[in-house]
């Protein structure tokens, strides 16, 4: 006789198929056929057995190589923060923060890196500690893409010189990529994408250059992009797009 614990599982785990169908990830028929296909891993191994059970608070499932959260209690939110609100939980000032757009959620929630107050767009935000800190460790060099209006024109030459690197007060600084997205007479939007998580690092790296900016949004985050996604507006994270955030920091 199989026994049960408090929440009512099975205590030697939970079939594989039916894990992947509550994660979302395909009914449970269509679960069966991507595990005899051999297309799902547990802990490393692949697993083909449709009988086969797991932990969903300690198994590790991909899918096609993709990381799928099978835990039922971690989320996963973007936002797109609207400008003059503090990237914190809680303002004791009494500032809009963007704890603001969340006070009505049960878990304790936490932001990944953080956007000045003059800074709009992408910040995600989430429970998962461990994801939440590979995110925002330089080592995992994840990619962290902005939009830009800066003051003057810019020379077609500027990418080039951000790439080799600049060199800041607190050190050297290069950006991963640079384009020139449109040009006016007196401002030019450009785009750039970086892995550093220097304070204003993006405002302090054009600043320094000659193009002080006038307004900056953050766009993506590895794979995972702003879109349309409203600004003020709160949206869960699609089970790839948390995949591929566990995919660029190597989980």
């Amino acid at each position: 006789m199989t026994t049960a614990d408090s929440s009512g599982r099975a205590a030697d785990g939970v079939r594989l198929q039916k894990v992947l169908s509550q994660a979302g990830v395909a009914s449970r028929r269509a679960a069966e056929e991507l595990i005899v296909q051999g297309r799902v891993s547990v802990d490393g191994e692949v697993v083909r057995e449709l009988g086969r059970r797991v932990d969903p608070d300690a198994a590790v499932v991909h899918v096609d190589g993709l990381r799928v959260v099978v835990r039922d209690d971690l989320v996963y939110l973007l936002l797109n923060k609207p400008r003059g609100v503090h990237t914190t939980m809680r303002d004791e000032k009494g500032r809009p923060c963007v704890g603001d757009y969340v006070a009505d959620r049960p878990e304790r929630l936490f932001h990944v890196g953080r956007l000045d107050a003059d800074t709009e767009g992408l910040l995600l935000l989430t429970n998962d500690g461990d994801l939440a800190h590979r995110l925002m460790h330089p080592s995992f060099r994840v990619l962290k893409t902005y939009l830009a209006e800066v003051d003057g024109v810019v020379a077609r030459g500027l990418g080039a010189r951000l790439r080799a690197g600049v060199s800041l007060e607190d050190g050297p600084v290069r950006v991963d990529e640079f384009r020139i997205k449109d040009t006016r007479p007196s401002r030019t939007l450009v785009e750039v994408v970086l892995h550093e998580g220097r304070k204003h690092i993006v405002r302090r790296l054009l600043a320094e250059v000659g193009h002080p900016v006038r307004k900056l949004v953050r766009t993506a985050v590895g794979d995972v992009r702003l879109g349309a996604t409203k600004p003020g507006s709160v949206r869960t994270l699609t089970h790839a797009e948390v995949g591929s955030l566990y995919r660029a920091v190597g989980a």
